[in-house]
């Protein structure tokens, strides 16, 4: 097989529909808007949402809860993650973000107790799990709060 060869599958490619090119496309005269009429017209047509006059589902139900300006989104790590580093390393949110352990740093990031830590590391982070401040602690390393 050549690169002059390839086609592409029976009926993966499909030919635009040209609407508005006179009678004997088949779709000329009223390019298959129908006759008259609101959707029609150029720029007619309804917003999304709009039910023709009917109070509208967004209206008809009620309001719920509201969003805290000022929560606090924090990027977590469970400690097995933590595992991959030699022992004795200084983690820190700086490193965590080189390695690609997180991704985004957000507001802070948060160390959970999810699983078991192997190696004594210096860990510090915005916030801590009770968990995996013991954890650590048991494993021989230290946490700080930045």
């Amino acid at each position: 097989m050549k690169l002059h060869e390839l086609t592409s599958a029976e009926g993966s490619r499909k030919a635009r529909k040209r609407v508005g090119r006179g009678i004997g496309s088949g779709m000329g005269k009223t390019a298959t808007r129908g006759h008259k009429g609101q959707n029609a017209r150029s720029g007619g047509g309804v917003r999304p949402g709009f039910e023709g006059g009917q109070n509208p589902l967004y209206r008809r139900l009620p309001k719920r809860g509201f969003t805290n300006r000022f929560r606090k989104e924090f990027a977590i790590v469970n400690l097995t993650e933590l595992n991959k580093f030699a022992a004795g390393t200084e983690v820190t949110p700086e490193v965590l973000l080189e390695s690609g352990i997180v991704k985004n740093a957000r507001d802070g990031i948060k160390i959970l107790g999810d699983g078991e830590l192997t190696v004594q590391l210096n860990v510090k982070a915005n916030k801590f799990s009770q968990s995996a401040v013991e954890k650590i602690q048991a494993a021989g390393g230290k946490t700080e709060v930045i």
